[in-house]
């Protein structure tokens, strides 16, 4: 579910990006006033800048839902505990301490001092 999630946020980010530059900016409008040819879109001389703008704000609007799910699902996932950890938390029966042979060690007990 997470690949999907972020496969599609990738996929509306691109989207996002090319309709943005799609778009023209609002120095542009001027031009059309004068009759620059924008009647002959084909949707018409306001048509297109209405289309863009809600598919830019729908797609936006996806954008963020995708966002606040991925910040949702990424808190959820479970931590991963170190190998050291997860055998210190191991607890070994009675039994199994009796049988267990005790080694001498070569190393001399530290006085402890201080104290």
């Amino acid at each position: 579910m997470l690949t999907v999630l972020t496969v599609s946020h990738v996929l509306l980010t691109i989207s996002l990006i090319g309709l943005i530059l799609i778009q023209r900016g609002k120095g542009a409008d001027v031009g059309a006033a004068f009759g620059s040819g924008a009647s002959n879109t084909m949707f018409g001389s306001q048509g297109s800048a209405s289309f863009l703008t809600r598919t830019t704000a729908a797609i936006a609007t996806l954008f963020f839902v995708t966002s606040l799910s991925l910040a949702y699902m990424s808190g959820q996932r479970v931590e991963r505990k170190s190998v050291t950890e997860t055998v210190e938390q191991l607890v070994v029966p009675a039994e199994a301490e009796a049988d267990v042979p005790v080694v001498p060690s070569d190393k001399p007990d530290l006085p402890v001092t201080g104290e």
